[in-house]
């Protein structure tokens, strides 16, 4: 408990660090960018479009809202790829930094996953768009959201975690992770009801697939105005909770020998 509560104090310590580093991170996406932050809303919008096209005449199925249904798997599993891609590179894209001055290693990639996260609250206004176009009621249960966000955000953290140290010692996860993404991608409801797989097939989402968790419980909040199920919270919870506790352990069990590699 000691050495935990020396950790979070020396967070709070390197707070303003954590805060430049995400402005920087922010400004870069958008220099020289003639949109700029607009592209947060329209880049989102584009795809959830051309994604309709596509899936509502390929599967052929009656879902009602289905533009808002697919604005909301896309863009949670949008940032979550690009939080936990971002933090691959958190450390080794730091190595000159890290060889001349001290700085607790893991603010920089807090600090990929927070910034990731500013962009999906800027992603949201597209979303707010279709909801508004295609009549998702809004509801009291919508003041919820920012559970299943800091649900995700958790998760996304100690998935990042976990990612950043393991790159700086096998240089080739960066390729593993894209492929095991894609997979991820089709085995998760982002543009297909769950009715679609088999039994088998939906139990294993259920069980195994943590952004189903997430992206189930806002749609729950969102388009059916209801609280998720208490089984979606407790796997949701412990999803973040078990992948936060793993990614930590092994990034502070490695992060002394990182100077060796980089």
């Amino acid at each position: 408990m000691g050495k935990m509560m020396a950790r979070l104090h020396g967070l709070y310590q390197y707070r303003a660090l954590v805060r430049q580093l995400v402005l920087k991170d922010i400004k870069l996406k958008y220099r020289r960018s003639f949109l700029g932050y607009v592209w947060s809303v329209l880049n989102p919008l584009l795809a959830m479009i051309v994604m309709y096209l596509v899936f509502s005449n390929m599967f052929r199925f009656e879902m009602a809202q289905y533009p808002a249904y697919l604005i909301i798997g896309q863009t949670l599993f949008t940032f979550m790829t690009e939080a936990t891609n971002q933090a691959v590179f958190s450390i080794t894209g730091n190595a000159d930094l890290l060889k001349k001055i001290y700085v607790p290693k893991y603010v920089f990639t807090l600090s990929k996953v927070t910034s990731s996260l500013v962009n999906l609250l800027f992603s949201m206004g597209a979303m707010l768009l279709v909801f508004v176009f295609t009549g998702v009621k809004f509801s009291w249960y919508m003041l919820l959201v920012p559970v299943v966000l800091i649900q995700l955000y958790i998760f996304s953290l100690g998935l990042g975690l976990f990612l950043a140290q393991a790159a700086v010692f096998f240089h080739d996860i960066q390729y593993i992770y894209s492929v095991l993404t894609m997979a991820w991608m089709y085995l998760t409801p982002l543009f297909y009801p769950m009715e679609l797989l088999s039994d088998g097939m939906r139990s294993a989402v259920r069980m195994c697939n943590p952004m189903y968790q997430y992206i189930t419980q806002f749609r729950m909040l969102v388009l059916y105005q209801r609280l998720p199920d208490a089984e979606l919270l407790l796997y949701g919870t412990g999803f973040a909770l078990a992948f936060l506790t793993f990614g930590t352990w092994s990034f502070l069990k490695s992060q002394d020998n990182f100077i060796l590699y980089i």
